[in-house]
């Protein structure tokens, strides 16, 4: 934030007030106690709002830039003009500190919002990466990772074997091998269904058949 800008002439003041949406003005005189008196109010204000292009603080000598004065129809000082597309909304005269402050917090609402906060949003910073993002990018390593140990280890397991087809079919880095049948005794039947274990005693119908 800037201080007050000292008008220096006409044509300076004239594109103030074009080119800024609000523009405060305190025509004052060096040789007025009252302008010195409200003076540093005036310029802590203006440090405080000033922002370019939207609301400007502008000190105008009478004596310096009578020209001026005129054409605001200053006749005392201090006078303090508020103006709004060049337009003057509210003169304040005399050093009223409380009055001051209170029509400029006002006026500089006619500024239109601050630029730095326009882009800020709760928790999150521009250019910041979601969670889900994040997340993403951790699993993609993962799955990529995986992908070349199996890689690689079919390759050595078909290098070093003289049927490479059948030994990356059955390599544990296949993974599209199916699971060999676990092998719990005894066998089935045709229909699926698992015959029972034949003892190792014999009937007297079994010693007659044999």
């Amino acid at each position: 934030m800037s201080g007050p800008i000292n008008v220096a002439s006409e044509s300076e003041w004239s594109s103030l007030l074009s080119g800024t949406n609000v523009v405060i003005a305190d025509f004052y005189a060096d040789w007025c106690g009252p302008c010195k008196m409200i003076a540093p109010t005036f310029e802590a204000l203006a440090k405080e709002h000033s922002r370019p292009k939207k609301v400007a603080f502008a000190k105008v000598n009478v004596d310096n830039q009578s020209g001026i004065a005129r054409a605001q129809g200053v006749s005392a000082m201090p006078t303090f003009k508020i103006f709004h597309n060049g337009t003057c909304i509210e003169t304040i005269k005399g050093a009223n500190p409380p009055a001051l402050t209170a029509a400029i917090n006002n006026a500089v609402k006619l500024g239109g919002p601050a630029t730095g906060n326009v882009f800020k949003t709760p928790g999150r910073t521009l250019g910041g990466e979601s969670r889900s993002a994040s997340l993403s990018k951790q699993w993609n390593l993962k799955a990529v990772f995986d992908a070349l140990i199996a890689f690689f280890g079919l390759y050595f397991v078909s290098l070093f074997t003289f049927d490479p087809y059948k030994s990356a079919e059955e390599s544990p880095f296949n993974v599209h091998r199916k699971p060999a049948p676990r092998n719990t005794g005894g066998s089935q039947s045709a229909d699926g269904a698992r015959a029972p274990p034949r003892s190792s005693f014999r009937t007297l119908a079994d010693l007659g058949g044999d």
